[in-house]
């Protein structure tokens, strides 16, 4: 018995070695080996990992499109800053060409007065506004080992990430305090910035709705005329003989009313959209958070109320001192000199520490 069975282990061991050398003889290249070893530990990097979740493997498959979509946005951004500057001259060359010269000769002194002082005012704050927000960086955490407190580690920048600190796929950086990537400004709304940002679109809605109201009564004048002169090629084709004069419009005529219509539907049509997105902002600024954060702090609220707690946003200092602190609002006079005129002054803070609830007094007592 004890012969057979070492005879039997012997052979065993001898089929092995053999299919073990054969199999040696048929390997695989070793490069196409390296690239299966590689797809298998991706593979399994979407199931093994504990941390994975659905947003994960979401990502995961659609980083292709994520890529794609950026790269269209950083290469359309010139185009766009093109076109808001492009848009925004055309409505101040009708305000200044036959708006003005109409205001001039039917308005009385006072009205004249109020007109171009409030005109050219939000002219003034809109250029200003707009040309801050494009070229002032939106602030980027240290790139270098630093003392302040972080929150994380960056997985595409790989380094220390503060607090309310994102990064941007766009700008391929990570923002200080990021909001969102405007593709208007061709830049990112971050701590440095998102005043300017802010101010550019209410001073925007006001000037649409200061031209769409002002524009008002010239707009039904101009529409009137352009649909009598049509009524009346209509007429005169539809018939072989007609006495009806034409109405007393010359080139110039036409194209003034076509530009006031022009302008009243673009600044009305503006004035509605960019309205909406503005009191979008006001209310997130008298929340203390910005656009990124008030998708994650709504997703915290979900998850501490399965667990029976209240969420609280710990950058919620109050509704008026949450407006000083974003406006750099120090003294009673800055409401005026800071948030009234142009004004180039530093936020509050320096982006990469924060203070948290509960305040008892105001950050900026005034």
């Amino acid at each position: 018995m004890r012969w057979c069975s070492s005879s039997a282990f012997h052979l065993l061991r001898c089929v092995r070695l053999r299919l073990c050398s054969r199999r040696g003889r048929n390997r695989l290249p070793l490069w196409i080996r390296e690239i299966w070893a590689y797809m298998r530990l991706l593979a399994k990097s979407l199931y093994v990992n504990s941390l994975t979740d659905s947003d994960v493997v979401f990502d995961s498959v659609f980083e292709p499109v994520f890529l794609t979509v950026d790269y269209i946005t950083r290469w359309f951004g010139l185009v766009f800053v093109c076109l808001v500057v492009i848009l925004t001259s055309s409505i101040v060359v009708i305000a200044y060409v036959v708006l003005l010269p109409l205001i001039l000769n039917t308005y009385s002194p006072p009205w004249i007065a109020w007109h171009v002082c409030y005109g050219h005012w939000n002219l003034i704050m809109i250029a200003f506004h707009y040309y801050k927000a494009a070229n002032t960086s939106p602030g980027y955490p240290p790139t270098e080992k630093h003392d302040g407190p972080v929150v994380s580690v960056c997985k595409k920048c790989i380094i220390p990430k503060p607090a309310r600190t994102h990064h941007c796929g766009i700008c391929n950086r990570c923002i200080l305090k990021m909001d969102h990537h405007c593709p208007w400004l061709n830049n990112c709304v971050g701590h440095f910035n998102h005043r300017y940002f802010f101010s550019f679109c209410l001073f925007m809605t006001l000037g649409c709705v200061y031209c769409s109201i002002s524009g008002r009564n010239l707009f039904l004048d101009a529409y009137n005329a352009l649909e009598l002169l049509i009524f009346f090629f209509v007429f005169c084709f539809g018939k072989t003989h007609y006495q009806t004069p034409a109405p007393p419009y010359t080139f110039k005529d036409k194209m003034i009313h076509k530009s006031i219509i022009y302008m009243w539907v673009l600044t009305s049509t503006v004035g509605v959209a960019l309205g909406a997105l503005t009191i979008w902002h006001a209310v997130l600024i008298s929340r203390g958070e910005t656009s990124i954060e008030r998708h994650i702090n709504s997703k915290e609220t979900k998850r501490m109320a399965k667990w029976g707690k209240v969420y609280r946003n710990p950058f919620n200092y109050g509704r008026l001192n949450n407006w000083k602190i974003f406006l750099g609002v120090e003294k009673r006079s800055h409401w005026v000199t800071r948030v009234l005129l142009p004004s180039a002054h530093p936020p509050h803070g320096d982006g990469l520490t924060w203070a948290v609830y509960p305040v008892k007094k105001d950050l900026i007592p005034v």
